[in-house]
């Protein structure tokens, strides 16, 4: 018998119980999809959180304290050419939670940050509409701020935003730009769902004359972003006794992509377990097809059947059952991964498609060869005589 017609029986055996093999492949199909599924979700939370960070700028430095010891005068010293020459700006940075009111409807900002010109730069911000505020603006403390997408549209829907004068903390603001769309997004943290003011405005309506939330720092370019840290710790070493921690976007971004590469790699073991159990899905299945075809396999034998042949044959029936089930698990896990999980956008690896379908193969060879070689085993004359 050749492999053309171990393959005809091999489909006939599979055919014979639809409904058997259809929940066997459904296992499958579960498992494959869910392994390329969760991976790519891990992969989009990885690239979201990614594109923010570098939205930052990849020349730019954060400084922090936990102690509070962080204020203009610190933020001032830090513009030195003498003792800080790669440092090109700094932006003293306060931040609250604020609503903003326009007219009849109020909006929670996520981020309502007060801070100077050289931000936008800094980080990275556009305006798409309008015109950041200038450095006169944070030196008369005038009550102007930039708002981001998110902001937008949900107080001024279908309608111009700039000139227009929205109520925070009490007091009128008005709107002069809008902040070009950032690309990325991640859970529930929205990075178009922010408003910048000039620092003195905020600090005078919001915050108080308190210490700063942080200092962000930007490098005169990337290759001295290391040169420049150097130079701002002689300068806060000495003016912020407390205690201090310096992060840069590079930084961040290394520590993102380990925590990234854990987090897929957690997701991709707990996938991995539902196509373990299509696999022993698969075996059951070929134990009772093996069980209910025993009389089959003894008359093939007695007619000079050899024994690899029948081992091919159900071992061929495993793997089709696993290879149909796993083709429809990717064609499962492409078609969702156009819709957004969790806010998340999935970014499918080609990788992880072949690896699951593989895997899905090496299931059906693996798990059917126990019921495979049960067949093989079987004397013809005791399949004959099995009822």
């Amino acid at each position: 018998m050749n492999i053309a017609e171990i393959v005809r029986f091999a489909l006939r055996g599979v055919a014979a119980n639809k409904l058997r093999s259809s929940l066997t492949m459904l296992g499958i199909l579960i498992g494959v999809a869910a392994v390329i599924l969760l991976v790519a979700v891990g992969n989009g939370s990885a690239k979201a959180v990614s594109d923010q960070i570098a939205a930052l700028g990849t020349n730019t430095l954060t400084v922090s304290s936990r102690a509070g010891g962080l204020t203009m005068g610190v933020a001032d010293a830090l513009v030195d050419p003498v003792l800080a020459p790669d440092v090109k700006s700094v932006s003293p940075v306060v931040s609250a939670a604020a609503a903003v009111a326009y007219g009849g409807t109020s909006y929670d900002v996520g981020s309502f940050v007060g801070t100077t010109p050289g931000y936008f730069a800094a980080t990275n911000s556009p305006v798409s509409a309008g015109a950041v505020f200038g450095a006169d603006d944070n030196a008369q403390g005038r009550r102007v701020v930039v708002i981001g997408q998110t902001v937008a549209d949900s107080l001024f829907p279908g309608t111009d935003a700039i000139g227009q004068q929205v109520t925070v903390g009490g007091a009128l603001f008005t709107v002069t730009g809008v902040l070009a769309q950032k690309s990325s997004s991640v859970g529930g943290s929205d990075a178009d769902d922010t408003a910048i003011a000039p620092i003195t405005a905020v600090r005078q309506v919001l915050t108080g004359y308190g210490t700063l939330s942080s200092i962000l720092v930007e490098a005169a370019d990337s290759p001295k972003v290391g040169a420049a840290e150097a130079q701002i710790t002689t300068i806060l070493d000495r003016r912020v006794p407390a205690g201090y921690r310096i992060r840069s976007a590079e930084q961040l971004l290394d520590t993102q992509a380990g925590t990234a590469d854990t987090f897929t790699t957690l997701l991709g073991a707990v996938a991995a377990i539902s196509l373990l159990v299509g696999g022993i899905g698969t075996t059951n299945i070929m134990l009772v097809t093996v069980t209910e075809r025993t009389r089959e396999i003894g008359i093939r034998k007695a007619l000079g059947a050899p024994r690899r042949t029948i081992l091919t044959q159900f071992l061929i029936e495993a793997t089709l059952l696993s290879f149909l089930g796993g083709g429809l698990g990717v064609a499962a896990a492409l078609i969702a991964a156009r819709f957004s999980i969790a806010g998340v956008t999935p970014i499918v690896v080609p990788g992880s498609v072949a690896l699951a379908l593989g895997v899905s193969v090496v299931i059906g060879l693996f798990f059917g060869g126990l019921p495979a070689a049960r067949a093989a085993r079987l004397r013809p004359i005791d399949a004959l005589r099995y009822e």
